[in-house]
């Protein structure tokens, strides 16, 4: 169960223990939610939502946050009136060790094969 929302700024997310490698895959599974990921791991701090130019419309990039924040890869805040991600490295490397940063290396290499960045 994630954990409630004290106030309407307050967003729900998994608690370290609710977090399921099923829902990390399937988050990371996207290309777009991907790319957030190899950012927010880039600067290895918190970076707010209009950071990211996604080719992708305001709601849809709403979507691909919220994916982000329900399956536990991110946490979300509100700091004034910017909502504001950061990778949540520490509790996915305590569940799973290695897997983010394989993950991220494999995207980060693929990127390169591919001609992106």
């Amino acid at each position: 169960m994630t954990s409630p929302a004290v106030n309407s700024r307050d967003l729900p997310h998994p608690t370290r223990e609710e977090i399921r490698l099923e829902g990390v895959l399937h988050a990371l599974s996207d290309p777009l939610r991907l790319q957030i990921a190899r950012e927010l791991a880039a600067v290895g701090d918190e970076l707010s939502c209009s950071h990211f130019d996604l080719p992708v419309t305001k709601s849809t990039t709403t979507h691909h946050f919220r994916v982000l924040r329900e399956s536990g890869v991110i946490q979300q805040v509100y700091r004034g009136t910017a909502k504001m991600n950061g990778l949540r490295k520490d509790d996915l490397d305590g569940l799973f060790p290695g897997l983010l940063d394989a993950l991220l290396d494999a995207a980060a290499r693929q990127a390169v094969r591919l001609g992106g960045a």
